[in-house]
């Protein structure tokens, strides 16, 4: 083959239309594929930022109703626990299931047991009223719940006299499922 053919042959070599248009189809599907499995995963990575957001809520909502007295008949003075001889009876199921409101209205700083809080449905920046600043922007959208019930799988022998309350606290995070927390509080 002489150096002429070669040159011909080399500058004729190279793509036809139709294999042009055949590799762009081909790449489209390859990266409309590559898409649709990525975003997804996009979107699920701000699951665990939502998770551990929800943790904190839950976290500090919790130690605020754990700080309470375990009844609103618990006498401070005396160290009376409720149910006790000498003392009020405790608060009943029948009592804590009525979701109209508390003894002490509907301002936290004045809720005084735990009691208070069953039924307490409020969004983020609510359950965050006591701090200011950016902080509460972050919580905004989450929405938490909180519900007190009687739970006899501690009563003996933590307290002889009452069973322990089971607090519930289920954060809704503004993307995700619901997160829920719960804890003991005994008539101690």
């Amino acid at each position: 083959m002489s150096m002429i053919d070669r040159m011909t042959k080399m500058i004729q070599s190279g793509f036809t239309l139709l294999e042009l248009v055949l590799g762009i189809a081909v790449m489209s599907v390859v990266l409309l594929l590559m898409t649709g499995a990525l975003f997804p995963q996009a979107e699920k990575s701000t699951d665990p930022w939502f998770q551990v957001r929800s943790a904190e809520l839950a976290q500090s909502l919790m130690n605020e109703i754990l700080a309470r007295r375990y009844d609103e008949n618990s006498l401070v003075i005396g160290n009376l626990r409720c149910g006790e001889t000498g003392a009020s009876a405790c608060i009943t199921q029948t009592q804590l299931d009525n979701c109209a409101s508390t003894e002490e209205g509907s301002d936290r700083v004045t809720w005084d047991d735990v009691d208070d809080f069953n039924c307490l449905n409020v969004s983020g920046d609510s359950v965050l009223a006591n701090i200011e600043g950016d902080v509460v922007d972050a919580y905004a959208q989450f929405n938490v719940q909180v519900s007190v019930n009687y739970n006899n799988t501690f009563s003996t022998p933590v307290s002889s006299v009452s069973p322990a309350k089971l607090i519930t606290i289920t954060v809704t995070p503004p993307r995700g499922p619901d997160v829920v927390y719960s804890s003991f509080k005994a008539n101690y």
